[in-house]
């Protein structure tokens, strides 16, 4: 019989121990969670339930309630004008429709920048800043160029009075407020093609444009971001592109002659004679 008592006595004292070490090791792995979590939480500020876009959504399309999802965004890092409320992104009447303002990519926030007004439809008024102009110009561009990039816009043409074409740089940094791109049949980036641009510009660049698209050919040039608009006059012509210098006026030798002036009758007549010096 005391053997028994002793086997359960050491039997209980083995899974006494066993739980105590097991209970350790999980208030320990608990409290490891914990504390990675907290400083998770003050790096992040934590988490916000934001909304974004399931699927890519191009410039002038609708945005509807099965485009958009939710999503946890770091506290910390939430822009300005993110929505984080969706009976603000779609109001309870549900009657009118919010549309594409810019290109967005998937899972990517939509912010009240990206969008419309509800009932407003998509259009280059909300682009264009007070003064400027929209103007939209044939040019050759770079399949690359986007809306939102800066751009300057070189001229080719011919002048009077001077031999061969030049080409000049007639505006600096001009934002591009719509592109012509059609996405579904888009070139390979970087490919030079004859398209429609849009820019944004004042009344006086309008008219420079428009005249300089009238009198030769309009090139745009990629700005690099935070670049400044160049300042002077940049302009080439075809022999300065090949380096060729003017030929020097020659001066051609011309014997002195020297004559004397006698008259016959009514006749004048000049009469050569040896120069004296």
């Amino acid at each position: 019989m005391r053997l028994i008592f002793g086997l359960v006595l050491v039997v209980g004292i083995a899974l006494a121990g066993a739980a105590v070490y097991l209970a350790k090791g999980y208030i320990s792995q608990t409290e490891e969670a914990l504390a990675q979590e907290r400083e998770i939480q003050e790096i992040t500020g934590g988490l916000v339930e934001v909304f974004v876009v399931n699927k890519p959504k191009n410039y002038g399309e609708p945005l509807t309630k099965d485009d958009v999802v939710p999503m946890f965004w770091p506290r910390n890092s939430l822009p300005e004008s993110i929505y984080t409320d969706y009976a603000l992104l779609f109001p309870e009447d549900g009657k009118e429709t919010r549309y594409i303002l810019r290109q967005m990519e998937m899972f990517e926030p939509i912010l009240s920048m990206k969008v419309t007004e509800p009932g407003q439809p998509a259009g280059l008024t909300g682009s264009i800043e007070k003064g400027m102009r929209a103007f939209a110009i044939q040019v050759e561009a770079a399949d690359f160029l986007q809306t939102g990039d800066h751009v300057d816009i070189y001229w080719t043409g011919g002048v009077t009075g001077v031999e061969g074409e030049i080409t000049r740089l007639i505006e600096s940094a001009m934002k591009i407020i719509a592109v012509d791109r059609n996405e579904q049949n888009a070139m390979s980036d970087g490919v030079i093609a004859n398209r429609t641009m849009t820019v944004a510009a004042t009344p006086e660049q309008v008219a420079r444009l428009a005249q300089a698209q009238a009198t030769g050919r309009l090139v745009m040039s990629l700005v690099g971001v935070g670049d400044a608009a160049t300042e002077g006059q940049i302009e080439v012509d075809s022999a300065g592109l090949l380096g060729i210098m003017p030929a020097a006026p020659v001066e051609i030798a011309v014997d002195k002659v020297c004559t004397i002036r006698t008259r016959k009758g009514e006749e004048v007549l000049d009469i050569p004679i040896p120069c004296t010096n």
